[in-house]
């Protein structure tokens, strides 16, 4: 079967993939910003 016409959308395996990829992104990122300025996301972004 080609995967050519396999639907992107939804809770498919091509979408999980990549929401777990921009998941561990966004947390690799925030990590990075907190060790930069010793500062909290919450308080970087003026909650906490």
């Amino acid at each position: 079967m080609n995967n050519k016409f396999e639907p992107r959308f939804g809770f498919v395996n091509f979408a999980e993939i990549w929401n777990g990829r921009l998941a561990m992104m966004g947390i690799l990122i925030g990590l990075t910003t907190e060790v930069l300025t010793g500062q909290g996301i919450l308080t970087q972004m003026g909650i906490g």
